[in-house]
């Protein structure tokens, strides 16, 4: 599994994880709302911010179909055509988002549903693709991925092997082998006895590719364990406020909590390098002080002959060690030492 460069990001085994604020349609159609999320996730450490940049007529076509979820601690009952309508992104907002996020140093991406998304996400200069768990099985969609030599990311919620497969072999006929795939739960939130998150793992070997997790669970454990898991890129939606209106914004990490997600990932990066087995650097420097040594158990005369019963194992640990003890039981005392005498082989004789 090969690193990959997005921006100025190398992303893979040794590199820090692509950490993404799914803004997704959290902004609701307020460009100057995107704005602020925008800059939040740059505070809280987002590498990049995420979009969706879909056509809703992709994916409705019954206009009569309704959306339930949870906002602002009511159920709302709306037409899924007209929330995803009023959400939607053209091309001239996709670049003027790129632009902001250039300006507060975050990358931006986004999730198109067609070829044309593709090409206006090209156009507003998008490092990195991506698309939604609905659209695995679009294989056209996947190719027209590929088929812009851009690193992509493919998101695996909702798909079987063998279409997770299909994906795959569509991308990389394409020519390109810049692939990371992400483990997902496809429910919002998704508990954790639901998140199965060794299945990134699978994937990783499955595929032969980079992995990473998009996490729709509540808090920041998961993000964290799916870095002990080798995971390269986390994505997690982000809101600036959980009581704005709107289906996502309830389950949402806001600044605060991405902001802790960043410096559990962090702390869980660097408790992670590899090192040869023994003492670390700074265990190393304790060692003197925390380890034993033979030592006198009391006062005791030249010409002593030492017995078990004499040597006790103590702190500092700068003397002879505990295994050693056994060596000195029957040999004479050269010299008085007091209790507590750290001892030497100068101290027996041979």
């Amino acid at each position: 599994m090969k690193e990959l460069r997005i921006g100025n990001h190398l992303v893979g085994p040794g590199h820090p994880s692509f950490l993404v604020a799914e803004i997704g349609i959290n902004h609701n159609g307020d460009m100057a709302l995107a704005e602020k999320m925008i800059a939040a996730a740059a505070r809280a450490g987002a590498t990049s911010v995420k979009f969706q940049n879909y056509r809703t007529e992709d994916f409705i076509g019954d206009t009569s179909l309704i959306y339930e979820y949870s906002s602002q601690g009511r159920l709302v009952v709306e037409s899924q055509y007209e929330m995803f309508k009023r959400c939607e992104l053209h091309a001239e907002q996709l670049t003027h988002l790129k632009r902001v996020c250039d300006r507060v140093g975050v990358l931006f991406h986004s999730t198109p549903t067609n070829a044309d998304g593709v090409a206006d996400l090209v156009n507003a200069g998008s490092p990195v693709l991506k698309n939604g768990s609905d659209y695995l099985t679009d294989l056209e969609l996947i190719a027209a991925m590929g088929a812009t030599g851009l690193p992509s990311v493919l998101s695996t919620g909702l798909a079987t092997v063998e279409e997770i497969d299909d994906a795959v072999r569509a991308f990389r006929a394409t020519g390109n082998d810049q692939l990371i795939l992400l483990h997902c739960t496809s429910a919002y939130p998704a508990p954790p006895q639901e998140l199965h998150m060794r299945k990134m793992v699978e994937l990783a070997s499955t595929f032969d590719c980079l992995t990473g997790f998009s996490d729709h669970s509540e808090g920041t454990t998961a993000a964290i364990v799916a870095i002990a898991l080798g995971a390269c890129w986390i994505e997690k939606h982000f809101t600036i406020d959980r009581g704005l209106p709107g289906p996502d914004q309830c389950f949402s990490s806001d600044e605060a909590e991405f902001a802790a997600l960043v410096r559990g990932v962090r702390a869980a990066e660097a408790a992670l390098v590899e090192a040869p087995l023994g003492p670390s650097e700074r265990a190393r420097v304790n060692r003197a002080d925390f380890q034993l040594s033979c030592q006198a158990g009391t006062k005791l005369p030249a010409g002593h002959i030492l017995q078990r019963s004499d040597i006790v194992c103590r702190r500092p640990g700068n003397g002879l060690p505990p295994k050693t003890a056994p060596s000195l039981v029957g040999r004479t005392l050269l010299c008085d030492v007091e209790a507590g005498h750290l001892f030497s082989l100068e101290d027996v004789a041979t």
